[in-house]
């Protein structure tokens, strides 16, 4: 702030959000680790005993990990400066020696200073720490001949942080070890010579060393090169001294390891190595490691790497989950490789408030920050950039204005590209372009002959997983939506001639995953058609493999919704829509008619066949469901007219058109030719279906639900969910009516059928059949049928709202309710139509003993006497079962 604007009243300030559940997990860590190394059996030289000496905390670049680090040592250092909300930490009276290092290149730290740093921090204790001073002066003579120590720590200002105690320290413990060998002063004034000494004193087991003695290692190390392989055995001293603390004197040193990714590149592991031993060597001190990346040291496949790996050395860092094999210890999901979320609304507010302030006043406006925080999405990263584009704005006279931050910020790119190989950031920019990916996917849309980059970059924390997904791998939504459409300034930025090659790689991708699945699995099919329908729309694709997949969507009749999770980047313009387009929005108004008036669906239809954009068989497919969708508002001329066009057409639904045109007899009444052109039609043309209708409107239900039965085992047999749902909907229906006991059981299969489908004529259909089973009691008939009514009308479906008004028949007339019966029967002939749907009025008559009216056009088969009986016969039967007056 002091060098971005000339107002000295303006503040900024390091805004730190409620981290209170990464708290937790610290305070929890810390307690346990406490009893453990407070266990009379703990052995601080144990070199083969697990570790669990270590918290991981890891999220993207931005999120807040060095906030959060800064904020666990000063509330470790100081209890004043811990966020009320954190409350009380659970361990007993301890002295905690924090400390914290950056790792960061840009810091210059580096392992030796590294252990440096560790060993200042520990001088607060006040005392000499002789087996690792001596191997540290040691050390120090040969690395930096004729360089004081005292003078380095003075320039790198190490001695303003720490203090000036460590020399004297190192000093005092050269000065008694030089005792006790009986050494001159000026002779213990050099490491070396005194260090040959005492490994003398050491192996020949002198008493006066009895106390350094106890150090089993300490001779071996002396002994050992001065590098920075031997530097890296050096904390196994430290941990010694400090086990062997007096008890008044006790302290935990908490170490935490900042910007732990500058180190650990999954490539070159070499400092990595050395940090990793001194956390194994060190295992009575606590660390906690913040970085881009979960640790990989439970990973057995780094042997030879790393000198500790595997799920046995660090329990703690292995993953529970054995779900994916090989990568279990990598995309670990344990406590303690906790990953740190997004902000909450509520946070992002919070940190925009306090961000920056004017005389203690919030500096941005609250319209403005709302707009920030919205558009973040709960990334740090994205509200620190907004905060720097605002001063920005205001150095240039304006006010900056909510429209100001709906944009993208490249920055976030270059952040998120940050520490990715070549080819990661290229399997990056491929899977921005998926809604969710798993890493085959990502491998062959990248164009990649193998898989590691890919498996790689889903260990990446901008990465989120839903395990229970199809494809369980997604990309953070800001950071997908700001690597499409930021104009990217990287080096190996895309042009959109990359864009649209890597697009249709992606599709092809997609195809070949559908194509090869031999189990044709249906959650295969949504996902990859939801996707493959986004990049085809997107960037004008050819259909390709779309078209199959299409015909297989219709095929199932499962109707779930395929819009896709956001819109395409650039939406075709209106005037130019190509054949994705319209074949989106085919597939789209059939899904969308479970939900919405048939009205509705003939609207989207009729555009799409205007459009002439699609290929002639897809075209085929909306006229058909065009003229379903006529049938059910009950318009049955158009209906006709396109069955009779696709029927006569011998394509793929022909079968289903015939059907249709059988649907159509029947609705007009004519059922002896409607049951002659169901044995002609076969399984494709639902012949048990149509029959099954036929015999119900006769009243035979038995017969009736035997024919559904058959529908329903032969879609079944054809793996066929949505046509197998509807058959046992109408089951159900037929068994509602003959026998309510045997219903339940039909009813609860219908439903455990439909439970997974998007099918609102068959779940009404059901609601129908329980209303009939239920005919005849006080289970609130009446108002059930209200809101049923209502849900049909809604949708459109006339043949649906007869089915219920009959309903409604049967139980008024069961009970002799007369007007109520009345008030049905003239609900059914408004929806008689040019003498369709006749047949349901005729019904109603049947039930309350009078013959069908004489104007009824009904072709009945044989007479209109048999159904009259049978409808008559479940009257007086259901009468009979509740015990009501004939």
């Amino acid at each position: 702030m002091l060098f971005s604007a000339n107002h000295a009243h303006w503040d900024a300030n390091e805004a730190f959000t409620n981290r209170q559940a990464q708290w937790h997990e610290l305070t929890m860590a810390l307690t346990q680790h406490l009893q453990r190394i407070g266990d009379p059996h703990f052995d601080a030289e144990d070199i083969e005993a697990p570790r669990r000496n270590i918290l991981v905390f890891h999220g993207v670049g931005g999120i807040g990990k060095t906030t959060l680090s800064r904020k666990i040592e000063a509330s470790l250092l100081n209890s004043t400066q811990r966020p009320p909300q954190w409350g009380e930490p659970p361990w007993p009276t301890l002295r905690i020696v924090p400390v914290r290092i950056n790792l960061a290149r840009s810091s210059g730290t580096d392992f030796e200073r590294v252990i440096l740093t560790i060993r200042l921090a520990l001088a607060s204790l006040g005392r000499p720490l002789p087996a690792f001073d001596l191997a540290l002066r040691r050390y120090w003579e040969h690395a930096h001949p004729g360089e004081p120590l005292e003078d380095y720590l003075r320039r790198n200002k190490l001695t303003t942080r720490f203090g000036k105690a460590l020399p004297q320290q190192i000093q005092s413990a050269l000065s008694d070890v030089a005792q006790a060998l009986l050494l001159p002063g000026t002779v213990g004034s050099a490491a070396g010579q005194l260090s040959g000494a005492l490994v003398k004193a050491l192996r020949e087991r002198r008493q006066t060393v009895r106390a350094l003695a106890a150090c089993s290692r300490l001779a071996d190390i002396l002994q050992a090169d001065c590098d920075w392989d031997a530097l890296s055995y050096y904390p196994h001293l430290l941990a010694w001294e400090l086990a062997h603390l007096p008890p008044k004197q006790r302290a935990l040193p908490v170490i935490l390891l900042d910007t732990f990714e500058e180190i650990g590149d999954r490539t070159h592991r070499e400092t990595e190595r050395l940090i990793q031993r001194l956390v194994w060597l060190l295992p009575n001190a606590f660390f906690v490691i913040t970085g881009r990346n979960r640790l990989q040291w439970a990973d057995d496949r780094l042997q030879g790497q790393l000198d500790w790996t595997g799920p046995t050395a660090w329990p703690d860092l292995a993953s529970p989950d054995p779900v994916y094999g090989p990568l279990s210890s990598i995309r670990g999901n344990h406590q303690r490789q906790v990953l740190i979320g997004d902000f909450s609304h509520e946070d992002c507010h919070d940190y925009l408030t306090h961000r920056l302030s004017d005389n203690g006043q919030p500096l941005i406006s609250s319209t403005v920050r709302r707009v920030i925080a919205d558009r973040s999405q709960g990334l740090p990263l994205f509200l620190d950039i907004a905060v720097m584009r605002f001063l920005e704005i205001h150095r240039t006279g304006r006010e900056p204005q909510p429209s100001d931050f709906t944009v993208d910020f490249p920055a976030l790119i270059t952040r998120t590209l940050h520490g990715l190989t070549p080819d990661e950031r290229h399997v990056l920019r491929t899977v921005s372009l998926l809604d969710a990916f798993d890493i085959p996917l990502a491998a062959k849309a990248a164009g990649l002959r193998h898989q590691a980059a890919a498996a790689r970059l889903t260990e990446r924390p901008f990465i989120r997983e839903n395990t229970a997904a199809r494809w369980p791998f997604h990309l953070h939504a800001l950071i997908r939506s700001t690597i499409r459409h930021a104009d990217d300034q990287s080096d190996d930025r895309w042009t959109p001639d990359d864009w649209k090659q890597a697009a249709q790689h992606t599709f092809d991708a997609l195809g070949e995953q559908w194509t090869l699945d031999r189990s044709r699995d249906r959650s295969l099919l949504i996902a990859c058609l939801r996707q493959g329908l986004s990049l085809a729309r997107e960037f004008s694709l050819a259909l390709g493999w779309l078209t199959e997949a299409a015909w297989a969507y219709v095929a199932d009749a499962g109707w779930e919704p395929l819009t896709p999770a956001g819109p395409p980047s650039t939406p075709p313009a209106p005037n130019t829509p190509t054949a994705a387009d319209m074949l989106a929005e085919t597939l789209h108004a059939l899904a969308r008619r479970q939900h919405e008036h048939r009205t509705h669906t003939v609207e989207r239809l009729t555009a799409v066949i205007r459009s002439h954009r699609l290929p002639d068989d897809l075209e085929e497919a909306a006229i058909y469901y065009l003229a379903k969708a006529h049938r059910d508002l009950g318009h049955t001329q158009e209906s006709r007219r396109g069955m009779q066009r696709i029927a006569s057409g011998g394509g793929r639904l022909a079968p289903a058109a015939r059907r249709g045109l059988a649907h159509l007899s029947r609705l007009a009444g004519d059922f002896p030719a409607t049951l002659e052109i169901a044995q002609s039609l076969g399984w494709e043309g639902r012949h048990h279906r149509i029959a099954g209708d036929v015999w119900w409107a006769h009243g035979d239900m038995q017969r009736a639900s035997e024919a559904f039965q058959a529908a329903r085992q032969e879609a079944e047999d054809h793996n066929v969910a949505g046509e197998a749902a509807t058959c046992q909907a109408m089951r159900a229906l037929a068994l509602a009516f003959l026998d309510p006991n045997q219903a339940d059981d039909e009813l609860q299969l219908a439903q455990h059928l439909v439970d997974h489908l998007d099918l609102r004529a068959t779940q009404l259909t059901i609601e129908i059949a329980t209303l009939a089973r239920d005919a005849g009691t006080d289970q609130d008939i009446d108002d059930r049928a209200r809101l049923l009514r209502t849900e049909i009308d809604n949708a459109g479906l006339i043949t649906s709202r007869a089915t219920l008004e009959v309903a409604l028949a049967f139980h008024h007339t069961l009970l002799h309710n007369h007007n109520q019966y009345s008030a049905a029967v003239t609900r059914i002939q408004q929806l008689i139509h040019n003498g369709n749907y006749q047949y349901f009025a005729d019904i109603a008559h049947f039930m309350s003993q009078s013959p069908a009216p004489t104007y009824s056009t009904t072709h009945w088969i044989n007479s209109p006497h048999t159904p009259h009986q049978r409808w008559q016969h479940h009257i007086t039967t259901r009468r009979a079962h509740l015990n009501l007056t004939p």
